[in-house]
């Protein structure tokens, strides 16, 4: 089976096309579109610029994936939600578009659900149940997983993200935009202990996250008069008290949800200390607990791991009316 997959939920435009071999995916092709380079003067994405750069890239992208006469898909799956509502209607657009054109199936994916098959793509064998931490710059929350396509929310930020706390602290600094990869690169030569800063709502009992009092945090630091510490160690002492809270949070869940797996998605998925801290914690602390993580290439918003949530979707007998798919910018998994 060979599915196309669309993506263009925030400021990357993404397509590939995917076989599906026993169960295994194989990425014949994918291109995605940055708009990094665009949005950098603004520090931060402006929906209805994103949304006018996916409406001039995707066809050309199209293009070099498929013969639009002869376009040999099987299925096509589309990111439908959660995003930027301007965003999402360009890919949906033109998912129901292609489907009704070349009458193939047609499936509308939840973003989030996306990153939870991300790691589908490089471990195709999870037992359940699973728990899923998905952290990214809109999202950070912690599911559990009965099956695929069953999906409980545990608990989710009540304010900022993991991601914009990291892109917000950048801009704090003076770091170049994007903000969270600025972050994570000066921490590797910063004291993770060097400046002391809060873990929010480690303790709260729940597995809800909190990070808009960490940036207040690291504001004050920053601007407290007197010795300034070095940036570098400010970046690494927020680092580290991040992936703590996420950490700690997500070995609760886990013992909480009887988990016999716990898995790792988003954007923030590709922080190395993040990684570090949540494979060393699940060994320690829950050794019959596998952990799974998507190789780094699947980690940011790409369409291959929409293809994956969208074959397990479709698997399901799952399908979505190409002339009535709409985009749902505040789509919930698991509420």
């Amino acid at each position: 089976m060979r599915i196309l997959g669309i993506e263009t939920s925030c400021d990357e435009t993404s397509l590939a096309l995917v076989r599906v071999e026993r169960g295994r995916f194989v990425v014949e092709k994918m291109l995605t579109a940055s708009q990094v380079l665009i949005h950098k003067k603004y520090g931060g994405v402006v929906p209805e610029v994103a949304a006018r750069e996916h409406a001039e890239t995707i066809f050309p992208v199209l293009a070099k994936m498929v013969n639009p006469k002869r376009p040999n898909v099987d299925a096509i799956a589309v990111t439908a939600g959660p995003g930027l509502i301007t965003s999402l209607r360009v890919g949906v657009d033109v998912g129901r578009t292609l489907a009704w054109l070349w009458k193939k199936p047609l499936v509308g994916v939840n973003h989030i659900e996306g990153h939870i098959a991300s790691n589908w793509l490089t471990n195709p064998r999870v037992a359940f149940p699973a728990v899923a931490l998905i952290v990214s710059g809109g999202h950070t929350e912690l599911l559990r997983i009965k099956k695929l396509g069953q999906y409980e929310l545990m608990g989710a930020t009540r304010d900022d993200a993991a991601g914009e706390a990291f892109d917000k602290t950048a801009q704090l600094l003076g770091l170049d935009y994007p903000g969270g990869p600025a972050v994570s690169k000066l921490a590797q030569k910063g004291n993770p202990r060097a400046v002391k800063l809060p873990r929010p709502m480690i303790a709260s009992g729940d597995f809800d996250f909190s990070f808009s009092g960490l940036k207040t945090a690291v504001r004050s630091v920053i601007e407290a008069k007197g010795k300034k510490p070095k940036p570098a160690d400010v970046c690494a002492s927020f680092e580290e008290a991040v992936c703590e809270v996420l950490v700690t949070k997500t070995i609760a869940a886990a013992k909480k949800a009887r988990a016999k797996t716990a898995l790792l998605g988003g954007g923030v998925a590709a922080n190395r200390r993040l990684r570090t801290l949540l494979a060393a914690a699940i060994k320690k602390e829950l050794p019959k607990v596998r952990y799974v993580e998507p190789d780094l290439a699947w980690t940011s918003d790409n369409a291959a791991m929409i293809v994956a949530a969208g074959y397990f979707a479709l698997q399901g007998k799952r399908r979505s009316d190409p002339l009535m798919l709409a985009p749902d910018a505040g789509w919930e998994l698991g509420r």
